[in-house]
């Protein structure tokens, strides 16, 4: 890749500035999954074994009242990486100050440390999210360079990442991208620049709006598109069928049947799907092939729409899937998305690439993560890479 990674920087007795990705579920100080902390765990391991300091930092949900800061601590977060490494991680209560600076200064070759909560900066005037100069600069000083491993920020243009390799740079000190960022790179850019062929992307979830980006950027790219989940129905009324009360996205029928006539048989729509005539696992339901009756909505793709699928991801020598194909947190519902899941995990042959969000919570539900080629940990950093927009966070970082 064209971009300077850790493994070009020379990290022995240095400062090591790391953004990392440890927006994980938090509650009454328990974690809920951890696997944004382990995905970090390579570069960080690599940083230490190599002599170099690791100073940590991360956002952890969205910090709107003092009240916040309380459930949002990175502390349980440290204790869980301290677990994980086997050695003693350093937590700072601070984003900045005397005590942060003195526990740097502190530190030895392998030591590892994280400071609080980056978006604590937020109470006062979004200092974080708005990409303050001068908080970027700040942060930028603490170290001698900078790995940015958070791909799951990498769409937005914060302090902690943009601010901070943009102050490295002007003072002429590394910035790189971190085992997991340049994971991220190589398959997604691959999956979207340079797929081998047949591609196919499945594409899943409630909104056509949400996709429409991503739709018309892999229309050009990929073979075939499948369209699963609550936006299937937008491209059902495009096409003049019946969908009972199932989910539209009225203002988007018109641009999802310029979608329709511009992709020709390259997109494969469900041709059954299960319906209910409520929103709820428990009242009875049924499967319909074509038009949806009245009085009902659908909720998941049917039998004969995963061979379907099936039949066309068969041969697919890259596949790239984004959301789920029904209501996969229902039981009753949550056959489409499984068995799409189960089956890319038969795929040898094949790059198959899961681009976060619901997708990856049904890939770890059914355990076959480590049969697939890459499971990308960021959801809408994901979704605007597939765009093929430029992302901030991966920009910033230097070129080779």
């Amino acid at each position: 890749m064209a971009k300077l990674t850790v493994s070009d920087l020379d990290v022995k007795d240095k400062k090591v500035l790391m953004r990392v990705d440890f927006n994980v579920p938090v509650k009454n100080g328990v974690i809920g999954d951890d696997n944004r902390i382990v995905a970090a765990l390579p570069t960080i391991k690599y940083i230490i074994e190599h002599d170099g300091k690791a100073i940590l930092f991360s956002h952890l949900g969205r910090i709107k009242t003092e009240d916040d800061k309380k459930a949002l601590t990175m502390r349980p977060v440290a204790q869980r990486l301290s677990d994980l490494l086997g050695k003693p991680v350093t937590f700072v209560p601070a984003t900045r100050g005397k005590q942060l600076e003195d526990a740097i200064a502190d530190m030895k070759d392998g030591d590892v440390l994280l400071f609080e909560n980056t978006r604590f900066e937020d109470l006062d005037g979004k200092k974080e999210s708005g990409n303050d100069q001068e908080l970027g600069q700040y942060w930028a000083s603490l170290g001698d360079e900078f790995v940015n491993d958070a791909f799951g920020t990498a769409h937005r243009s914060h302090a902690s990442n943009v601010g901070v390799a943009t102050a490295m740079k002007a003072a002429n000190k590394p910035v790189a991208a971190g085992f997991l960022m340049e994971k991220e790179i190589k398959f997604l850019g691959n999956a979207v620049d340079n797929p081998k062929h047949p591609f196919v992307a499945i594409l899943g979830g409630a909104k056509v709006s949400d996709k429409i980006g991503v739709i018309d950027h892999l229309l050009d790219k990929a073979d075939k598109v499948i369209i699963g989940g609550g936006m299937t129905y937008t491209f059902y009324a495009a096409k003049g069928m019946k969908i009972g009360t199932s989910l539209v996205e009225k203002d988007k029928v018109a641009l999802a049947k310029e979608i329709l006539d511009k992709a020709g048989d390259k997109i494969v729509l469900p041709s059954d799907s299960v319906v209910a005539e409520k929103f709820d696992n428990d009242v009875p339901h049924k499967v319909v092939e074509g038009d949806i009756p009245d009085g009902y909505m659908a909720l998941d793709i049917g039998p004969k729409s995963i061979k379907e699928f099936k039949d066309v991801l068969k041969d697919a020598k890259t596949v790239v899937w984004n959301g789920p194909m029904g209501v996969f947190e229902m039981s009753n519902y949550a056959e489409g998305t499984l068995e799409v899941g189960k089956f890319l995990g038969t795929l040898t042959d094949a790059t198959t690439i899961v681009g976060g969000g619901d997708s990856t919570a049904a890939v770890k539900q059914l355990g076959v993560g480590d049969k697939l080629t890459h499971i990308s940990t960021g959801g809408g950093a994901s979704l605007e890479y597939l765009e093929g927009k430029e992302l901030p966070g991966i920009a910033a970082i230097s070129n080779k």
